[in-house]
């Protein structure tokens, strides 16, 4: 008999994905528990900004209504890429367990597999806190939801996304050949969450361009918010880098999975 067609990757992941949510979705309590800790944790963040603006009035000549826009824009993008990938931090466990082993005699992708192997629900408070943020900071900014302006903004948030998508997944194939890093990826995870909702402005010149060329923060929400809130003028980079930014993150995303693919094939089983 003819050998049955594979289940396309996206389709793979949608059912796996689907079957990992349904089973967490059976302890509501536990959902709203972890919702609220999502919300607290990316609460907390913002009440610092909060504090820090109201003492000193602006920060780098943004005021708390656009540095609210640009957090919201910031943990929404957080959330966009959590949710479906926050399994990538486990890659370190399946290895030294040995679980990565089943990955690769199954029909699906291994990386598929990995994402979908559970889900981490605090990353749904993450993602409903920057929308509620996002939503009312723009607002208090006056942001016109025009459709081009509309269009960017979801373009930006996916593309920032795959910007800090695109790191983690480029670290996290080092583990093929290092067996751990995930003390870099926190590394990296910690300056995308400390860094990533301020404008850059603020920084010295040092830090900006280590937070544009070397971990590329200002990708995820600082450039493209600066090109909505139209403060361009003020940025560090030439405006066509400012409105050229969501492309960044598909990009350096595709960068990154070619290097996954390549890593791969220095994998070898811990034999446990």
């Amino acid at each position: 008999m003819p050998a049955a067609n594979p289940v396309p990757r996206h389709r793979a992941y949608l059912i796996l994905a689907g079957a990992a949510y349904r089973s967490q979705l059976q302890y509501r309590g536990n959902l709203l528990l972890t919702l609220a800790g999502g919300v607290a944790y990316q609460g907390v963040g913002l009440a610092f900004l909060w504090a820090v603006t109201s003492r000193f009035g602006e920060l780098g000549g943004w005021s708390l209504a656009e540095i609210a826009f640009l957090y919201g824009m910031r943990v929404t993008a957080h959330g966009l890429l959590m949710v479906p990938t926050s399994q990538l931090h486990s890659l370190d466990l399946t290895i030294r367990t040995g679980e990565f082993d089943r990955y690769l005699v199954r029909p699906a992708g291994a990386l598929t597999q990995l994402l979908c192997r559970q889900v981490h629900l605090p990353t749904l408070g993450d993602l409903a806190t920057g929308l509620v943020v996002l939503t009312v900071a723009a607002r208090q900014v006056g942001f016109e939801p025009t459709p081009t302006a509309l269009l960017h903004l979801s373009l930006a948030l996916v593309g920032g996304a795959l910007v800090e998508g695109a790191c983690q997944l480029a670290l996290a194939s080092f583990s093929f050949r290092m067996l751990s890093n995930l003390a870099l990826r926190g590394l990296v995870d910690d300056i995308m969450n400390t860094f990533g909702g301020y404008p850059l402005k603020a920084f010295p010149d040092t830090a900006r361009l280590a937070l544009t060329y070397l971990v590329p923060v200002a990708f995820v929400a600082y450039l493209p918010a600066g090109v909505l809130l139209d403060r361009t003028e003020g940025l560090h980079v030439a405006p066509w880098l400012a409105y050229a930014a969501p492309l960044a993150g598909p990009v350096l995303y595709a960068a990154a999975y070619l290097l996954w693919r390549g890593q791969l094939r220095h994998y070898a089983s811990s034999g446990t």
